[in-house]
């Protein structure tokens, strides 16, 4: 495939900086793949082939233990995945799946160590991504320690708010059964949660998201920069 197929994703700060030259080595032997929905593309303990890019779609990455699951975070248009088990070249650490149709780009890994080595400008783009990811990780680790879960469904809600544009209301882009793994709750407490939350100006009907009364909602999801 020539590079020019993989021309969507220059822009993506991962590749924004790097030389073209850097570019075209590390797309070579590249490929786009579309995957149907719940279909799983990596299993977490296999070794990283490739470094994965969402082109378009929904992609949630996940974890099991003794015959439980976990919902780690969902991903979408020019998310990328596994980087950290790239560059380490280490086993990967969560599965990935597909929420709904999705196409993919997968860089090979041995693409991306060997131009990490040679272009400085990729080589910071990874550092600051993966400080973001590191971030992130914090983050999620202080809202699922220091919140109840119902103030952690309120943040998200929050989230979502500004993530599709301001609206008071919106769809859920993930399942209810998802979400609440996500948030670290079961899909009953999750139900729990919502009834619990219409006194502070939420309405939910299916996959509908209401807000009803902004300021009091937050006023009680008191959302914080450091966690947020």
């Amino acid at each position: 495939m020539s590079t020019p197929r993989f021309e969507s994703i220059r822009d993506i700060p991962l590749f924004a900086d790097m030389a073209q030259e850097s570019f075209d080595a590390l797309t070579r032997g590249s490929y786009v793949q579309n995957f149907p929905p719940n279909m799983v593309m990596i299993s977490e303990g296999e070794t990283p082939d490739f470094l994965h890019i969402v082109q378009s779609g929904c992609v949630e990455l996940f974890s099991t233990w003794s015959n439980r699951e976990t919902s780690v975070t969902t991903l979408y248009e020019n998310s990328t995945f596994i980087l950290a088990a790239t560059i380490k070249d280490q086993l990967i650490l969560t599965s990935a799946r597909t929420l709904q149709k999705s196409r993919i780009i997968m860089i090979p890994s041995e693409n991306v160590r060997s131009v990490f080595k040679t272009d400085p400008e990729f080589a910071m783009a990874i550092v600051e991504e993966l400080s973001r990811c590191y971030r992130a990780t914090i983050k999620n680790m202080k809202n699922l320690k220091l919140r109840t879960s119902l103030e952690r469904l309120a943040n998200y809600l929050l989230k979502q708010h500004r993530r599709q544009g301001d609206v008071l209301e919106y769809q859920l882009p993930i399942e209810k059964r998802r979400l609440a793994s996500y948030l670290g709750m079961t899909p009953e407490n999750l139900s729990r949660a919502f009834n619990n939350l219409k006194p502070y100006g939420v309405a939910v009907d299916g996959q509908t998201i209401t807000i009803t009364d902004m300021a009091t909602l937050v006023a009680f999801a008191k959302p914080d920069i450091l966690i947020d």
